[in-house]
């Protein structure tokens, strides 16, 4: 074999081995690959002129060059486990340099954000919060408020009752009796939670959220409970929301009435969404019922007192123009992302 060749296989190792040596990170072992062992690489290209070579020198020559990308094969994965093990990990198609990607942080559901909205202004005025169990008694949620068994107004309730005498609540208003029955007035409380009641369609769900709200003491006044439910409305809609009371009926108050707001998507002019009447009902109320008083031992001489329950999914739909109630319970990414 010539000297040429002997001193070109010497003069290729000694380089690539430095340029080896010199790798920091993946990107250049990725060069160093391509230029000395990658198919049209300077080992491959030297291996081609052997051809041209004494064959007599050829056999020497060509086991040597072999031997040479052998060596170079080998330091080149020692090279690359040495970088990929000293702490800095080979990332292939990442730029780390790049500001990194903030996590989506979740948020309150529009229900549950209604309904801290709706406590915070009665906590304001001087409401406090009361919560009480999910399946209850007939006792609490009818007879006590006045519904006998034979009252046309459990008709009304749709229930879904668990044996004669458990059932899951209809309406926060057992709360009411529970509290009564544990203090004697003045009472001032809000009774926020979930109802259940057989019927479900495009504005009524199985199950939806109610926050009643209750007042006791002396020289309570029709008057009083226009007034809290007046501010309550423009608090939570704005002051230039009209209020009206229609005179209703429920079995635990006397006088009734129903409370209705200027609709909010029409400003009164009239829309499908409120009949085209201008006004939209938002919540029942009145003054509570001396009869109730019988089931707690307070004195309907000495004291009077209003009660008050809302839908929270109305109030809801009402605030962020939701015209389909069981949006609230699809889990709609896409609708939830909006609140």
């Amino acid at each position: 074999m010539g000297i040429g060749i002997k001193e070109q296989i010497k003069e290729l190792e000694t380089k690539a081995l430095k340029d080896l040596d010199e790798a920091k990170d993946a990107a250049a072992l990725e060069r160093f690959r391509i230029t000395y062992l990658g198919k049209k690489g300077l080992v491959t290209g030297l291996m081609r002129t052997l051809g041209k070579l004494p064959a007599a020198e050829r056999p020497e020559a060509g086991k040597q060059a072999n031997e040479l990308k052998k060596r170079l094969a080998e330091r080149f994965e020692q090279r690359k486990k040495e970088i990929e093990g000293d702490g800095a990990k080979v990332f292939r198609g990442i730029d780390v340099t790049l500001p990194g990607r903030k996590p989506e942080l979740g948020h309150l559901h529009p229900i549950t954000q209604t309904i801290q909205d709706i406590c915070d202004i009665f906590q304001r005025m001087g409401f406090r919060i009361v919560k009480g169990p999910n399946v209850e008694l007939d006792y609490y949620n009818f007879e006590a408020l006045n519904i006998p068994k034979d009252h046309p107004a459990r008709d009304m309730q749709d229930t879904f009752y668990i044996s004669d005498k458990i059932l899951l609540r209809t309406h926060t208003s057992p709360i009411q009796i529970r509290v009564m029955e544990a203090q004697k007035p003045p009472v001032s409380i809000i009774a926020p939670g979930k109802v259940y009641r057989r019927d479900s369609d495009v504005s009524h769900t199985p199950m939806f959220h109610q926050i009643e709200g209750l007042l006791v003491d002396r020289g309570v006044s029709f008057a009083d409970l226009k007034g809290t439910l007046v501010s309550f409305v423009h608090q939570m809609f704005g002051k230039r929301t009209e209020v009206r009371f229609r005179p209703s009926f429920f079995p635990f108050t006397e006088p009734s009435a129903e409370v209705d707001i200027q609709c909010v998507l029409c400003s009164g002019s009239g829309c499908r969404t409120c009949g085209h009447t201008g006004w939209l009902e938002i919540l029942g109320s009145g003054m509570v019922d001396p009869a109730v008083y019988g089931f707690v031992d307070y004195d309907p001489e000495v004291y009077t007192g209003f009660a008050f329950g809302m839908g929270v999914e109305r109030i809801a739909m009402l605030r962020y123009g939701i015209d389909d109630i069981q949006m609230f319970f699809k889990n709609e990414m896409r609708f939830l992302r909006q609140f």
